[in-house]
């Protein structure tokens, strides 16, 4: 399947309206009681990831933030790549290595999830318990399939790009950079000449006696397609898991929402942590909390865990782990209006 730009539909934009939500407690405990039985597959996207001071693609109150896409991934990596686990992160991965949420399936390129587990997963347990649905931006490939490591190419492009490369240190020094979306995108300033910038060919190619000079991140990017692979794996997951829990995510795109229709469809259980008009809106049956997962993520672990949050210490340090990081407010975020009424 394509993975198209990210959309609310206008139905669910009518109906959304400003409904008090429930208060922390009561969110706590009920999430608590929905991970209680254990085995349930978590489904994330990028609002857990704003915390680590990387931007959602949609603001609260349900707008595109940045509609004007185009790749600049070369600038746009670097705070990515530097971006750390916050608690949302933590708590999720002290309850995968509790075996509670066993299969974490995300939307998010940013690695983040891996990174909060790696001290105790390793590489396999982490492939295994960690889908990512469209991609990582972490590695690249060629179109010939060559696999390169995101920073050698990195490093790449900047001796490709000199004036590029004085760029980005001048924005590290400043620690300005400009603003960054959860796939590595960037805004630039109007007039930027993209046609004067060289993408380094693949060395491996080059090897071969062929000229290739397309190169991309291993991610899914609007109108590109979801391997027949992924997706099997993500229905796959749904389906071995007695319940489906959603977090930091307005279910846009359709390779996310087909798997909630999914599980419904199956009869499990499905609850909503998410601030703003979701497509699980126009939904019955499930439940949906509008909360910030990182004011209440972890007390619902430390629920759920009980005493053994604080015996194990694996466990322990997740649950103490994390900063959070949060984005500049530099976005305007009006009201979405319906295309029609």
């Amino acid at each position: 399947m394509r993975v198209s730009v990210p959309t609310i539909p206008d139905a669910v934009l009518r109906a959304a309206t400003q409904k008090p939500t429930v208060s922390p407690a009561v969110a706590v405990d009920r999430i608590a009681r929905f991970f209680e039985p254990g085995n349930v597959a978590v489904l994330t996207g990028a609002g857990v990831s704003v915390d680590s001071g990387i931007r959602a693609y949609r603001g609260e109150k349900g707008s595109y933030l940045n509609p004007n896409y185009k790749l600049r991934s070369y600038l746009g990596y670097p705070p990515v790549r530097d971006a750390q686990p916050n608690p949302t992160h933590f708590a999720l991965a002290a309850l995968q290595y509790a075996s509670v949420a066993p299969h974490i399936i995300t939307q998010n390129v940013d690695g983040l999830h891996h990174k909060a587990i790696r001290a105790a997963w390793d590489d396999a347990k982490r492939a295994e318990g960690i889908l990512e649905l469209h991609g990582t931006l972490h590695s690249v490939k060629c179109s010939h399939g060559h696999p390169v490591d995101r920073q050698s190419f990195q490093d790449m492009i900047g001796v490709a790009n000199p004036q590029w490369k004085a760029y980005a240190e001048q924005l590290e020094r400043s620690d300005s950079r400009p603003r960054t979306n959860p796939d590595g995108d960037v805004v630039l300033p109007e007039g930027t000449r993209y046609d004067q910038f060289v993408v380094p060919e693949c060395t491996r190619c080059l090897q071969e006696n062929r000229h290739n000079a397309m190169l991309k991140p291993e991610v899914i990017f609007f109108g590109e397609s979801i391997s027949a692979q992924v997706k099997d794996k993500s229905f796959e997951i749904v389906d071995m898991h007695d319940r489906l829990f959603i977090v930091g995510t307005t279910l846009a795109t359709f390779s996310a929402f087909r798997l909630v229709k999914h599980a419904i469809e199956k009869r499990k259980p499905v609850l909503v942590l998410n601030i703003g008009p979701t497509r699980a809106h126009e939904l019955a049956g499930i439940e949906i909390i509008e909360l910030p997962a990182g004011a209440i993520l972890r007390d619902v672990v430390t629920r759920v865990l009980g005493s053994t949050a604080e015996r194990d210490p694996v466990i322990s340090r997740l649950l103490t782990s994390g900063n959070v990081k949060t984005p500049p407010d530099d976005y305007v975020d009006p009201i979405p209006l319906p295309t029609s009424r």
